[in-house]
């Protein structure tokens, strides 16, 4: 167990540069909180302890601002940067090395006992205010921007934008992204096949003109 707080306490200080102790990061890290008693809250929820396992899910809510279902499944070295909203559905499934941003949902699209939230891959980002839904997967190394609302699956190493949220570019995932989803420089795919447009409306206004001349 302090072996996996160690790991925790490390993650915080790769993923946050406002990290400047331990202590601090003990003290004051929600999103840590939240995982700390999350793994207290799935150990119940394992043995049939439901009722434990959901008021002990309630407590960390109210502390954190972060609701995270003690069904939930979640990976290594898991971080929750800030926290506040964040909401993380029964059947959801995260897996190592998973950055996600304060108000990130993962949600489910149906009223059926069944498989119904989204399963995420290592290595993944999710920004600010993203929301995913239904029992879908987003592949390992894909960046989620800000904002985005994600319905369909997302391949490895894609990033995706928009709301809907669209495909903006795929990259070989990698160990670290180079990036770390710097929401300003996020492609925006909408707005590509708009300037796409305008150079061939630009080039067929071109060709007139000079049919027009002869």
């Amino acid at each position: 167990m302090f072996k996996r707080i160690a790991e925790d306490i490390r993650t915080a200080f790769r993923e946050d540069p406002a990290a400047r102790n331990v202590i601090e990061v003990l003290l004051c890290y929600p999103g840590l909180h939240a995982i700390w008693m999350h793994r207290i809250a799935h150990l119940f929820w394992r043995y049939r302890l439901r009722l434990l396992a959901r008021l002990i899910s309630h407590v960390s809510r109210f502390l954190t601002g972060i609701e995270i279902h003690p069904g939930a499944k979640l990976g290594r070295r898991f971080f929750i940067d800030h926290g506040m909203g964040v909401v993380i559905g029964e059947t959801s499934e995260i897996g190592n090395d998973v950055l996600m941003y304060q108000g990130a949902v993962l949600g489910g699209t149906t009223r059926e006992k069944k498989k119904r939230h989204p399963t995420i891959g290592n290595k993944v980002i999710i920004g600010a205010d993203a929301v995913v839904l239904g029992a879908i997967e987003v592949g390992d190394g894909a960046r989620i921007g800000s904002g985005s609302v994600v319905v369909k699956p997302v391949p490895a190493g894609a990033t995706v934008v928009g709301v809907p949220a669209r495909i903006a570019e795929v990259k070989e995932p990698k160990v670290k992204p180079l990036i770390d989803l710097e929401h300003g420089r996020l492609p925006d795919p909408v707005a590509e096949a708009v300037n796409i447009l305008l150079k061939k409306q630009e080039a067929l206004e071109e060709r007139i003109r000079k049919l027009e001349n002869k």
